[in-house]
């Protein structure tokens, strides 16, 4: 399974989802469905915004922990 640690990013670097929306371009509910881990997929041009955003890499993001049945 692949984590989305996108709120944690967003406390290190003190930013709301509101500010983080107007900077990338992408709308408050689809932000808050990537955040709140309920995306199925993310574009790279999203990724690539968040990351420019917030000044960090991918892997501050996004985080992959195995399935228990592993």
């Amino acid at each position: 399974m692949i984590l989305v640690n996108l709120d944690v990013m967003m406390a290190r670097r003190k930013i709301s989802l509101g500010e983080l929306s107007d900077r990338v371009g992408i709308t408050l509910a689809n932000l808050s469905i990537l955040k709140n881990n309920r995306a199925k997929a993310i574009r790279f041009s999203t990724l690539d915004a968040i990351c420019r955003a917030l000044d960090c890499q991918p892997s501050d993001i996004l985080e992959f922990v195995p399935d228990e049945e592993e």
